[in-house]
C-alpha cells in the first residue's frame, strides 16, 4: 500500500501534538516528524509523541540539510547524533544520499548509533536527494546509487518539474524500481505525482500537508484534498486516468465535478489538473509520454485555453476521429483515448450550450430553426455557440467590440455582423453572451444595457462566477427568461463524462458542486 505522509514542522510540543492528533483524524497513514524544525524539544518530548500515537502511526524522522530544503545547518555529525537521540520513537529515518555518501564517519555513526544499538527493532533507512531549481541531470544515476545501498529500503527523489512531461521518469520509478520509492516532483506541474502515487506498485508513499500553510515543500496538496476531493483511497492499479489540460488550471472546478461523478456512478477513475505550457510542443509532450505507457492508464482529458486548438492539431497528427462540428469550429475541448493509442476529439462547449439554451427553452434543437439570435462576443466560446447555433438554423447576429473579428467570424459561419453599440435589434428572441463582461469581480458590469432588454426574450449569459450576473438580474426584472452560466458549464462536463465512461452523468451532482464551491469562493 502507497502511504500518505504529513510531515509535522511545529516547533513546540503543544503544537507537535495537536498536529500529530490532527493527522491521525484525518487519516495519515504515517508522519514525518521534520526535526530540522524541531530542535527545541528535548528526548522525552518524542517519547510523549510516540506514546501519543503509539503503533498506530509509523513515524518517519527528518533532520533535513539546508542545501536540500531544510533549516537547520548544524552538519552531519550533529544532525546524525539528532537521528540518534529520537531513533527510538522512529519507524523510518531519512538522510540525503550526499550525506552518506561523502563521510565514511557519518555512515559508521549512522550505523553503529541510529541502527545498531536497536539490532533488528530499529529504524528503516530512507536514503534521499532533492533538487529545488530542476531535474537532476544525473537523475537515473543517483536513483542506481540509492538501490546499490544494501542498508537502503526506500529511495526518495525529489526536484522541481519546470514541465509536466518531466513527471514521467518518475512515474517509471514508481511502476518499476527496484526498491520501493517516493517520486516526487515540486511545483503545480508536478501535483500529479502526489495525486496519482496510489496507483502504481513501487511507490511507497507521497507527502500532503496538514493544512494550508503548512507545506514542507512547493506543490504539496492538503492532506483533505488527496482523500476527499482526489478520492485517494479509492485509487488502485486499475484506476483511469482523466484531467484538465490547460494553463492555468490551478483553480479549475474540473477536478471537484468529474471526481464526484466518478464517486456517485461507481467509475474506477481519477481526475486530475494537467498544467502544460502553451505552445502545441508541449501539448504534444504530454499526451505522447503518457499514451507510451498504457499502465499510466489515461483515458481523456478535458481541454481548456489555451490548448483547445492544439487538442485539435494533435487529433489530427494521430489521424484521429474528429467530430465534424469541432473540426468546423477549429477547435476540441475533450480527447478521449481507448488504452491503445487512438484518439477521439470532440467539442463540448457548443452542445453544453444548446442543452442549457433548449432545456430553458423547454423545446428541442430543431426548434430553434430561424430563430434570431444576438451573439455578444467573437472569441473562442463565441465561435464555438455560433457554430452550434448555425448547425441548427438559426439566423446570428455577431455583436463585438472588434468589428473586424466579429465580420471574420459571421463570413465563416453565414451570419451577419453588427456594431457592438448596436445590440440588440428589435425581433431578437434570444440574446446569448460570451465575453467575460459581467464576472468576478467585474460584478457590476454588463454587455448589454437593461432597455436593449425585451420581455420575452430568453437571454443566456455564459458567465458562471457569480451565478446571477447583472445581466441576468436586469433581465429578470424586465420579463426575459434566463439562461446562467452554471448550466452550460455543467452540461459541457456531463457530455464528457458520457463520451468517456459510456454512463449517464449525474447532472444534479454536478451543478451542485459547482453552486457549492461558487459559493465558497
Amino acid at each position: 500500500m502507497t502511504l500518505l505522509i504529513v510531515p509535522i514542522t511545529a516547533p513546540t510540543l503543544e503544537q507537535a501534538r495537536a498536529d500529530l492528533l490532527r493527522a491521525r483524524e484525518l487519516g495519515a497513514d504515517m508522519v514525518e516528524l521534520r526535526l530540522d524544525h524541531m530542535a527545541g524539544l528535548a528526548n522525552e518530548d518524542f517519547r510523549t509523541l510516540r506514546k501519543l500515537v503509539g503503533d498506530a502511526l509509523p513515524i518517519l524522522a527528518t533532520p533535513r540539510a539546508p542545501e536540500e530544503g531544510g533549516i537547520w545547518d548544524a552538519g552531519d555529525s550533529l544532525r546524525i547524533r539528532e537521528l540518534a537521540r529520537v531513533a527510538h520513537c522512529a519507524n523510518l529515518v531519512d538522510v540525503e544520499l550526499t550525506a552518506w555518501e561523502r563521510s565514511p564517519d557519518v555512515r559508521e555513526r549512522l550505523l553503529l548509533d541510529v541502527f545498531g544499538k536497536l539490532r533488528g527493532s530499529g529504524p528503516r533507512l530512507v536514503l534521499s536527494a532533492h533538487d529545488f531549481k530542476q531535474r537532476p541531470v544525473n537523475l537515473c544515476r543517483i536513483v542506481e546509487r540509492m538501490n546499490e545501498v544494501e542498508e537502503c529500503e526506500v529511495a526518495k527523489i525529489v526536484f522541481h518539474a519546470r514541465h509536466i512531461s518531466e513527471t514521467f521518469e518518475l512515474f517509471d520509478l514508481m511502476h518499476g524500481n527496484a526498491k520501493p520509492v517516493v517520486a516526487i516532483a515540486m511545483g503545480e506541474a508536478g501535483v500529479i505525482t502526489r495525486l496519482l502515487a496510489r496507483k502504481f506498485p513501487m511507490a511507497f508513499g507521497t507527502f500532503a500537508s496538514l493544512e494550508k500553510g503548512k507545506e514542507s515543500a512547493p506543490g504539496q496538496v492538503t492532506i483533505e484534498e488527496m482523500k476527499g476531493l482526489y478520492r485517494w483511497d479509492a485509487i488502485n492499479r486499475g484506476t483511469a486516468v482523466y484531467g484538465v489540460i490547460g494553463n492555468p488550471v490551478a483553480h479549475s472546478m474540473s477536478p471537484a465535478i468529474h471526481n464526484a461523478a466518478f464517486e456517485r456512478c461507481g467509475v474506477n477513475a481519477v481526475y486530475v489538473p494537467l498544467l502544460v505550457e502553451p505552445a502545441y510542443e508541449y501539448f504534444e509532450d504530454f499526451l505522447r509520454e503518457a499514451l507510451a505507457r498504457p499502465w499510466f492508464g489515461l483515458l481523456g482529458c478535458s481541454v481548456t485555453i489555451p490548448h483547445k486548438a492544439n487538442a485539435l492539431r494533435f487529433a489530427r497528427n494521430r489521424h484521429g476521429e474528429i467530430e465534424p462540428l469541432a473540426e468546423r469550429i477549429g477547435a476540441a475541448n475533450t480527447l478521449t483515448f481507448n488504452g491503445a493509442g487512438s484518439v477521439r476529439a470532440h467539442n463540448t462547449d457548443y452542445a453544453g450550450a444548446l442543452d442549457a439554451l433548449t432545456t430553458a427553452m423547454g423545446c428541442s434543437r430543431t426548434d430553434l430553426r430561424d430563430a434570431e439570435v444576438a451573439v455578444l462576443g467573437a472569441g473562442g466560446a463565441g465561435r464555438a455557440i455560433v457554430a452550434g447555433l448555425r448547425d441548427c438554423g438559426c439566423r446570428v447576429i455577431i455583436y463585438n467590440r472588434t468589428a473586424e473579428r466579429a465580420k471574420q467570424l459571421a463570413d465563416e459561419f453565414g451570419c451577419t455582423a453588427a456594431p457592438l453599440e448596436a445590440r440588440v435589434r428589435p425581433g431578437t428572441k434570444i440574446v446569448v453572451n460570451t465575453t467575460s463582461i459581467g464576472m468576478h469581480p467585474n460584478v457590476g458590469d454588463t454587455p448589454l444595457p437593461a432597455d436593449r432588454l425585451r420581455p420575452g426574450m430568453v437571454v443566456f449569459d455564459t458567465v458562471y462566477n457569480p451565478i446571477e450576473t447583472r445581466l441576468l438580474r436586469e433581465a429578470k426584472q424586465v420579463g426575459c427568461r434566463t439562461v446562467d452560466g452554471v448550466a452550460m458549464f455543467v452540461n459541457q462536463a456531463a457530455a464528457q463524462f458520457e463520451l468517456w465512461t459510456g454512463k449517464p452523468a449525474p447532472r444534479e451532482l454536478m451543478r451542485d458542486v459547482v453552486i457549492r464551491r461558487l459559493s465558497a469562493t
